[in-house]
């Protein structure tokens, strides 16, 4: 007999069909709303029961069929559905299940012998590469790409760093750069403390200068970390100078404009976009740029609290690094702004007896009036002012220090820095330059990225 799309004749075959079971498949009740029958019983006379159909209208009719063996959508009896007509098609006994790609085998749909738990067929074998969401259907995923062996780190053969200093760097010269002895000591530590600086960072970092004393260098100090941060890293750096009492910051780097934070606050309605808020700031050659306070004597006015949070509010959308340069007393209108909104105190000290009993009462007074989380992040600067008389032990101030801050750092005396005039990282001396290094990486190990979340 005929079997495909082009059978005909049901009436000729009516005696095979009735010793031949083709009742619907599974797939085909289910599509009808029809649970699966059973087995079709013989009558007496050899013919097929079609009791088990009652809304046939013929032998082995499906429902809304027109004739015997119909299947929706044929165009004959005994019709195989073409492909798309009933969706996928199942996989014939046996047939060898193939892996493209050299992927694992997918498993055989009909397999033999116990198989593991959790298996089902037509599923990837145990061990077989899962497929990433949104991955077509029953197509193996692909095999793991090879193509990280190819960077550059394994195939370029590694040469040592050119030395930046000492008999290193002037064998390499001389040599015209043929002999390479690699790098010193000094030279790997100042790297990873410039990598410790140019780590990332989220957000608006902001940095308050404290201390109690004037004439300590605070102003100095703010200048040089500014600048630090500014000349290494590729962000924004501002320095805001919140003395109330006509503060010197603006005198560090050279003058651009004559306006003042009084000027950003009243035009804050019309700032848009950096290159608004650019003129009221004068930029260094090491790209920091300085927020100037008011500098008229006729102006009577006290820089407030309010005043400080509008303008940081304002200021870190712009900037990544924020430092204020504070004035000596604690007790003026926009320190608690300057303190509630700081993220680590840098407390600046001299190198003398009394430059240092000022800075440890500004740490009694931060903790005397909450401030004790803060004081525990903060940094020491220990600042030489004055070349080194060796009548007093920096170690043991260091310690003290040590005992009740995050950290602590020395600057030592520089000519440039005593000068008081406009400040050039180039001019600094090499001891001076490296400490400051470390200063900034030392408050760069408080940033808040991933790396400082994860530790």
């Amino acid at each position: 007999m005929a079997w495909g799309p082009g059978a005909t004749g049901g009436a000729a075959h009516a005696a095979d069909d009735a010793t031949r079971d083709f009742g619907p498949a599974p797939e085909l009740a289910e599509r009808a709303g029809a649970a699966e029958p059973a087995d079709d019983p013989l009558t007496d006379d050899g013919s097929t029961d079609h009791t088990n159909y009652p809304d046939a209208s013929g032998p082995h009719q499906v429902p809304g069929g027109s004739g015997p063996h119909h299947v929706p959508g044929a165009s004959g009896p005994h019709h195989v559905p073409g492909p798309g007509q009933l969706g996928p098609q199942p996989v014939p006994m046996g047939a060898p299940q193939q892996a493209p790609y050299g992927g694992v085998p997918y498993a055989d749909p009909t397999p033999s012998g116990p198989q593991p738990l959790g298996y089902q067929p037509g599923y990837p074998q145990p061990g077989a590469p899962v497929p990433p969401p949104g991955y077509p259907a029953g197509v193996p995923p692909l095999a793991p790409s090879q193509s990280d062996e190819l960077t550059s780190a394994r195939l370029l053969k590694q040469t040592k760093r050119a030395p930046q200093s000492g008999w290193r760097k002037a064998v390499y010269v001389a040599s015209g750069h043929l002999i390479n002895v690699g790098e010193s000591p000094a030279d790997k530590h100042r790297r990873e403390l410039i990598a410790r600086v140019n780590q990332p960072l989220r957000g608006c970092y902001k940095i308050a200068m404290l201390s109690l004393k004037g004439g300590v260098g605070k102003t100095t100090t703010t200048t040089t970390l500014g600048s630090t941060y500014s000349s290494l890293r590729g962000d924004r750096v501002i320095a805001v100078d919140a003395n109330p009492d006509r503060g010197t910051l603006s005198q560090k780097i050279p003058l651009e404009t004559t306006a003042t934070v009084r000027h950003l606050l009243r035009d804050a309605s019309r700032i848009r976009r950096y290159s608004d808020i650019r003129a009221y700031t004068s930029q260094g050659p090491s790209r920091l740029e300085v927020l100037a306070s008011e500098q008229d004597p006729a102006v009577s006015e006290a820089f407030s609290e309010d005043d400080y949070r509008r303008t940081v509010a304002l200021l870190e959308h712009f900037y990544n690094i924020v430092l204020t340069d504070c004035g000596t007393g604690m007790l003026h209108s926009a320190m608690k702004g300057v303190l509630d909104l700081a993220d680590s105190l840098v407390i600046v000290s001299s190198g003398s007896v009394d430059g240092a009993r000022s800075a440890s009462a500004t740490l009694d007074w931060l903790d005397a009036h909450g401030y004790r989380d803060l004081v525990a992040r903060s940094v020491a600067v220990i600042n030489s002012v004055r070349p080194k008389s060796g009548s007093v032990d920096l170690d043991k101030l260091g310690q003290h220090f040590a005992a009740r801050c995050r950290a602590v750092c020395r600057i030592p005396f520089d000519p440039h820095l005593e000068e008081g005039a406009e400040i050039e990282l180039e001019r600094l001396q090499p001891a001076t330059r490296l400490a400051l290094l470390d200063m900034a990486a030392t408050v760069a190990d408080d940033f808040p990225n991933e790396h400082h979340r994860l530790r």
